[in-house]
């Protein structure tokens, strides 16, 4: 699949968005928020503002932006439709959490209440997000039992590295956010790893023979090509990139996202002080561009099953 930059920063940002505002939630409905005065509030700020962000540059990928609006009325049967949905939804009860937190400085009570039901929009709205790619059986890179979890996992690391990251620039003196970071890592770097072994052993089960019904007759090939130009077909569906680039970016990915940032935040809880602000931070900063590099990975590894149809052996 050819990658497009506008999907893929809307996945990243967005998931980093809803992991912030998912642990902002859960720890108000746990009362264990911190008393910082400015700390929530800016962290939530942060994170709908992610969140935002991302839902505004997926609608770039549309032939038509201006009617992206029009999406959300397909929810009976698109799980686009129900990501925008859920996604606006989500802005109601982190609105009302907000405005406790602002304006009467209290996360307690009703507004607890406000940013424990934030917290579930932020699942669901991740949900419907891989959901959107785990729907899609032509392609059975994406259409697998390791996709939900992967975004799941990925969302809720980097928004709990981005918090660690905001609560050492507070000061607050709880390394809860940190050592939960830490801990994040690891599943999510099993999962990458569980989903690029599965797809690198696995293969769709439909061949050219099957895609055109004449593999009675005995093995398919192409004489002619289709079209004697590219197509839409060509463009979206026919990316390609090579192996041997394909396993230098999952190191890259691998290394930035997961390696370097788990040994930065427990050096950085180790040292403390000013040190954990500037290594919490950089290693956000590094998780990030490692999703990034991820999800590009996770567009241009994806094989259309109508590639059969112009050469292709399998998909």
């Amino acid at each position: 699949m050819h990658p497009a930059l506008s999907v893929i920063l809307f996945t990243t940002a967005s998931g980093a968005g809803y992991g912030m505002l998912f642990w902002l939630g859960v720890v108000a409905v746990a009362n264990t928020l911190p008393p910082d005065r400015f700390f929530a509030p800016v962290s939530l700020a942060l994170a709908l503002a992610a969140i935002t962000g991302g839902l505004i540059s997926s609608t770039f990928h549309l032939g038509h932006p201006e009617r992206a609006w029009r999406a959300i009325s397909q929810w009976r049967s698109s799980w686009l439709s129900r990501e925008g949905l859920v996604a606006l939804a989500t802005y109601i009860p982190a609105g009302l959490f907000g405005i406790g937190l602002v304006v009467f400085h209290r996360s307690d009570g009703f507004w607890a209440a406000c940013g424990g039901l934030a917290a579930v929009g932020a699942v669901s709205s991740v949900v419907c997000t891989a959901y959107i790619y785990r729907s899609l059986k032509p392609i059975q890179r994406w259409a697998n039992a390791w996709v939900l979890p992967n975004y799941l996992a990925l969302a809720a690391m980097t928004g709990a590295l981005w918090l660690a990251a905001l609560g050492a620039l507070f000061g607050i003196d709880r390394p809860a956010f940190a050592w939960l970071a830490a801990a994040l890592v690891v599943p999510a770097a099993l999962l990458k790893l569980a989903y690029w072994r599965y797809i690198d052993g696995t293969a769709s089960a439909s061949t050219a023979e099957s895609a055109t019904g004449l593999g009675a007759i005995g093995q398919v090939r192409l004489l002619d090509p289709p079209h004697t130009s590219d197509n839409y077909l060509l463009k979206e569906m026919g990316f390609r990139i090579a192996r041997r680039h394909a396993s230098r970016l999952r190191r890259i990915s691998f290394i930035a996202a997961f390696g370097l940032p788990v040994l930065l935040m427990v050096t950085g809880l180790y040292i403390g002080g000013t040190t954990l602000i500037i290594l919490s931070s950089t290693a956000a900063s590094l998780s990030t561009f490692g999703v990034l590099i991820e999800r590009w990975l996770f567009f241009a590894e994806a094989k259309h099953t109508v590639m059969l149809y112009y050469g292709g052996s399998r998909a």
